[in-house]
């Protein structure tokens, strides 16, 4: 596979999300993760690179956003989270967490057409307090917008932290417990399940980070119990489409066998 140098920094997307054929790699058939977490990962120091400010790191990141979403579409992903505010990212500057706010907020909104176009279902992981109440509108509304979509699910992970789910399905299932509408003297891992924030989407079988760094950050701990691997060198305002295509080339070379010999 042969990767070509784009300009991710532009806001000129095509208003349809697919390439000339003879660019998209054929995978395997039946080899293609059904989920795909991303963690996106390197903006701050991409800006700094660049001599930039970190926000402006941030604002390279959209149209990334936006041409890797593409790229899922084209690789038959049914589903994609995409790790984009963390519970831990309010520990960041006040001003850089305002930008963000405000950021995702207009990101959803300019972009929910674009998405509704290209038959996406928008969907969200994470904490409604403390989350901007015009950002969670902004959400809500094209979730709405996009429910009947059956194309791609793009879940934007939030005010999202994996130990914060797990905590509120405990939570969850404490009220359930005392309101008499489960028993509690067994807890099983289904019944966790289907009180995490979407129980609907099935678990993450590729997590893709970029930046270099080998780590997961608190993302999606449950989901991510049997997901393969897989940290990309570039910085997240340097990817796109075909880095993710990279990512996932590497998954359908691998042997998943859950346990098995």
């Amino acid at each position: 596979m042969s990767f070509k140098n784009v300009d991710y920094t532009s806001l000129d997307i095509p208003a349809a999300p697919f390439s000339d054929p003879s660019i998209i790699p054929h995978f395997a058939h039946g080899k293609v993760p059904r989920h795909v977490g991303v963690i996106m990962d390197g903006n701050g120091r991409w800006a700094k690179q660049q001599g930039l400010v970190r926000t402006e790191g941030h604002k390279a990141a959209e149209p990334v956003v936006f041409d890797t979403i593409a790229g899922a579409i084209e690789a038959g992903v049914r589903y994609l989270t995409l790790y984009t505010f963390s519970t831990e990212n309010w520990n960041r500057s006040p001003s850089e967490v305002r930008f963000l706010m405000g950021f995702s907020r207009d990101i959803i909104h300019r972009r929910v057409q674009q998405m509704n176009d290209w038959g996406v279902r928008v969907r969200w992981a994470g904490r409604r307090p403390r989350l901007w109440k015009s950002v969670i509108d902004e959400l809500e509304d094209a979730m709405e917008k996009t429910k009947n979509n059956k194309v791609i699910d793009v879940v934007f992970a939030i005010n999202y932290g994996g130990r914060a789910e797990i905590a509120d399905a405990a939570a969850a299932i404490a009220r359930d417990v005392r309101d008499r509408k489960i028993s509690g003297d067994r807890v099983t891992e289904k019944m966790i399940q289907e009180h995490l924030y979407n129980p609907d989407i099935p678990n993450v079988d590729l997590v893709m980070r970029t930046s270099g760094e080998m780590r997961t950050s608190n993302f999606l701990p449950w989901e991510i119990a049997y997901s393969e691997f897989d940290f990309e060198p570039e910085l997240w305002p340097d990817c796109g489409r075909e880095v993710l295509w990279r990512a996932i080339q590497k998954y359908t070379e691998r042997n998943r066998r859950f346990g098995k010999a």
